[in-house]
């Protein structure tokens, strides 16, 4: 029998975060399809009224879901921290994105708005997408872009707008992720090395760094994160 949660909300009951977790794994398991309110309920083991007691509806939980992901991953860039190279810095965190990215594909679609699905598709009250306007995107984002200052601070770069280079740094990053997902990069051996690290060193190059010093940052942070 389903759980009976028709009770008040409370921030202590965890029943939102099961539901979140249920999506997760209905994600991970069966794909975007299989989110649905009944399935996402049944799931969790509760019936689907909550829910729209708890979110609203499915976009809304998406809206809850991504966020999950982008704390994770906010988290995951807290933990590099920065160092005394700049550059590895950003590329460790690209690669870890990468790594959250290949280790959660549908949940990584579901993050940056990438879906065609109106009920799947995250949304505002506007009904625009939200991707990149939440605050656990902008706090995972804040490390990008102290990075991308850090690069002209103490990294010896010419960086005049540490807005435009984080952007350009990450359009980059999750172009390269959109490709590889969609397993355009299957004629190449090792697609991190001979596509995504040379197209990170050009850009550093771009900026002004020695093209020597920014492939062994580059390689310093393959050494850091494990891919799977």
């Amino acid at each position: 029998m389903a759980e009976d949660t028709t009770t008040a909300q409370s921030p202590s009951n965890g029943i939102s975060e099961r539901l979140i977790a249920a999506t997760v794994n209905l994600l991970a398991t069966q794909g975007p399809g299989a989110v649905k309110a009944r399935t996402v309920a049944a799931e969790a083991g509760m019936s689907s009224m909550v829910v729209y007691n708890y979110f609203g509806g499915v976009p809304e939980l998406m809206n809850a879901v991504s966020d999950h992901g982008f704390e994770q991953i906010g988290a995951a860039f807290a933990e590099i921290g920065p160092s005394s190279d700049p550059v590895t810095d950003l590329f460790t965190m690209a690669l870890t994105t990468l790594a959250y990215a290949r280790a959660n594909p549908h949940l990584y679609d579901a993050m940056f708005g990438l879906s065609t699905r109106a009920t799947y598709r995250p949304s505002t009250d506007k009904g625009e997408r939200r991707s990149g306007h939440s605050p656990a995107f902008t706090a995972a984002y804040a490390h990008v872009i102290a990075a991308a200052e850090r690069l002209g601070d103490n990294g010896g770069l010419v960086v005049n707008d540490p807005l435009a280079a984080a952007g350009a740094l990450w359009s980059s990053v999750h172009g390269y992720i959109t490709l590889e997902l969609a397993n355009h990069f299957s004629d190449f051996d090792d697609p991190v090395r001979q596509v995504l690290l040379p197209m990170g060193v050009t850009l550093c190059i771009g900026l002004g760094a020695d093209p020597e010093s920014a492939l062994a940052s580059h390689e310093a942070a393959l050494a850091r994160v494990a891919l799977p």
